[in-house]
C-alpha cells in the first residue's frame, strides 16, 4: 500500500518517536542533575526562558525527524550551560543579578495597600486578601506585611510576628 493514510504514516516515525524521546528525556534529566539544584529553581525570567525552550528543543526533537537527537543534546547543553553561566555570574556580580532578578516588591504595610507598587506589579486589593485568605487569615487586620517576592509568590508577616521586617526590604522602598 503506497498511499499514507492521514492518521497512521506507519510504525518507523511512532518508533523514533520512542527511541529518540526516551534518550532525550534521560539526557534532560541527567543534564539538569549535573547542573545542581539552581537549575530547578523557582522560577525568574531566565529560568523560564531556559525551561520554555528546552520544552519547545524536546518537542521538537520528539516529533521532526529532520532534527537529530545530537543536534537536540547540543540545545539542551548550550541551554543549560547558558542557564549555569548566568546563574554562576548573579551570585557574583550584583549588576548581573539586578538585571536577572527582579527585586521584592512590598504590597502592603501595617494597614496601608502601597498603591503605585500594586499598580506597578498589576495587582489588586482583593488578589491580596485572596492571598491571606489563603494563609487561613480572615482579616487583613492580622496583616503587617505582604511582599511579592522575586519569583512571583507572596510572602505575608502576621502582626505579632513580623520582628524588625528588615527581612521585608522595607528599608529598600521606604
Amino acid at each position: 500500500m503506497t498511499e499514507v493514510i492521514w492518521w497512521y504514516n506507519g510504525w518507523e516515525p511512532i518508533a523514533r518517536i520512542l527511541v529518540v524521546g526516551t534518550l532525550a528525556y534521560f539526557s534532560i534529566v541527567l543534564l539538569l542533575r549535573l547542573s545542581r539544584k539552581r537549575t530547578l529553581a523557582s522560577l525568574n525570567a531566565f529560568d523560564f526562558v531556559v525551561v520554555v525552550a528546552i520544552g519547545a528543543a524536546f518537542g521538537r526533537v520528539l516529533t521532526a525527524h529532520q532534527v537529530a537527537l545530537a543536534e537536540a543534546l547540543a540545545a539542551f547543553v548550550l541551554l543549560i550551560t547558558l542557564q549555569f553561566l548566568i546563574s554562576w555570574l548573579q551570585v557574583r556580580s550584583a549588576r548581573v543579578h539586578s538585571l536577572v532578578m527582579a527585586g521584592p516588591s512590598l504590597l502592603f504595610y501595617r494597614g496601608q495597600y502601597l498603591r503605585p507598587a500594586m499598580l506597578e506589579e498589576r495587582v489588586t486589593e482583593d488578589d491580596l486578601k485572596m492571598v491571606a485568605r489563603n494563609r487561613g487569615l480572615g482579616s487583613m487586620d492580622l496583616v503587617e506585611a505582604i511582599v511579592l517576592e522575586c519569583d512571583g509568590r507572596f510572602s505575608i508577616i502576621r502582626k505579632g510576628t513580623a520582628g524588625d521586617l528588615s527581612l521585608t526590604g522595607k528599608d529598600e522602598f521606604g
